[in-house]
């Protein structure tokens, strides 16, 4: 039978805690993919060629899987808050930054610092979601918080959009405003963090203290039982079989996701006549992809708790971004390069939610701090990956239906190794 006041302090912090985590993630999104926009403009202005901007897309990633692991066991040692708030107020002093590059390499160097500086922050918050949301909610959970990256393309692409249109505002070029106006609300929000976000449900003044209890309880209950059957050991989160399954199948998923982001706003821009309102009219197209990727994620989410199912619900999304990118691999023109991102996109943000389901459930203490950030780290290889390799096929080849096959073979691989990596067993206590 269900416990009236578990679920009284999960609706709570459901509703307390993932609205403002979101808006943090939404944040956290833009500042990494903004340079997308940027690059309309920016790259002319900087001397970028296609490769370049290639790398310093891409090497935003090699800086955050450098110290992810690091900053994770910080964060486990120190507790969410004052850590989470560092890492938020440094990256948004890193974005602001990036106003003031003035080539290729201070442009480089300047996209590693950020990673460097947001190094951290998503397995940080995977991992304080896990002392608050417990197996049977998580899923759901998760995908309510990772909803901010398609919000985040919602919102943020017409906004970027309009930001750029205030080129040569006090002297600044469109693309200068835009790592300023988007990089500042980072420091402020650290700052609220700090001073509001509770570590614990103990500490949350908005649960009763029965709620939290109960919710302390049905927690630390699902723990014993995982370190009963997965011990806790940060070995075990470093070098476990399923932790580097689990990492290869983010790796192939995040390559797929930035691989699109970071370059789509060109390739749509590259179907579209030359003109005053082009910049916010390929705003507006890239929104359609991330409705749909809004769509996947809060469906697919929603049936994986509902069914309590994970490993088929990631198959089946990574079947979707297959058959989109298999489009984008062959489609010309305007419509079905944008219908090619948009199934693309609901496959990969559909695969999140169970695919973060199903890692956490094997996973607890020192181990699932340590493994949630390997995982997350081989998947931010991706992120390098995926916007590196399209640079440099672009620069070969004159276009992106190569590099997207391959993007298309990976998502097959990945389906291989979600097959392998199976469905741990789960605690029955509540």
């Amino acid at each position: 039978m269900s416990n009236p006041l578990l679920t009284a302090a999960v609706a709570k912090a459901r509703w307390r805690l993932l609205p403002f985590l979101g808006l943090l993630y939404v944040v956290s999104y833009l500042d990494r993919i903004n340079v997308s926009f940027a690059a309309l403009t920016m790259n002319a202005d900087l001397g970028l060629s296609q490769a370049a901007y290639g790398l310093g897309a891409g090497i935003f990633f090699v800086g955050y899987v450098l110290f992810e692991v690091p900053s994770n066991l910080i964060l486990a040692r120190v507790g969410a808050r004052a850590w989470l708030a560092r890492i938020m107020v440094s990256w948004g002093l890193a974005t602001v930054a990036l106003a003031a590059a003035s080539g290729p390499t201070s442009f480089i160097v300047l996209r590693f610092v950020l990673g460097v500086a947001e190094a951290g922050f998503f397995p940080g918050i995977i991992y304080y979601l896990t002392g608050w949301f417990p197996l049977t909610h998580r899923a759901r959970a998760v995908a309510l918080f990772m909803t901010a990256t398609p919000l985040a393309g919602l919102i943020g692409s017409p906004l970027s959009g309009w930001i750029m249109s205030l080129h040569q505002t006090y002297g600044l070029a469109g693309w200068q405003w835009l790592f300023l106006l988007e990089g500042l609300p980072a420091v402020v929000l650290g700052v609220v963090l700090y001073r509001r976000l509770p570590e614990t449900p103990g500490q949350a003044a908005w649960l009763e203290p029965e709620e939290a209890a109960a919710l302390t309880a049905a927690i630390e209950a699902e723990r014993r039982e995982i370190a009963a059957l997965h011990p806790a050991h940060l070995r075990q989160g470093l070098l476990s079989r399923p932790v580097w399954l689990a990492g290869f199948v983010y790796f192939c998923v995040v390559v797929a996701m930035y691989g699109l982001v970071m370059w789509l706003p060109q390739i749509l821009a590259g179907a579209l006549p030359d003109g005053p309102d082009r910049t916010m009219h390929v705003s507006l197209l890239v929104m359609v992809a991330y409705a749909f990727a809004m769509v996947g994620m809060t469906a697919i989410g929603a049936s994986s708790d509902r069914l309590g199912e994970r490993r088929w619900h990631v198959l089946g999304s990574l079947g979707l971004c297959l058959g989109g990118m298999a489009v984008m691999a062959w489609a010309e023109g305007l419509t079905g390069s944008l219908a090619g991102a948009s199934l693309a996109a609901m496959g990969i943000w559909g695969a999140l939610a169970p695919f973060w389901g199903l890692t956490t459930a094997f996973l607890t203490g020192q181990a699932a701090a340590a493994g949630i950030a390997v995982i997350n780290s081989l998947g931010n290889l991706g992120g390098f990956a995926g916007p590196s390799v399209m640079g440099l096929v672009k620069a070969r080849t004159g276009g992106f239906g190569e590099a997207f096959g391959c993007i298309a073979g990976l998502m097959l691989l990945a389906a291989v190794a979600t097959w392998f990596l199976g469905r741990p067993r789960r605690p029955t206590g509540r």
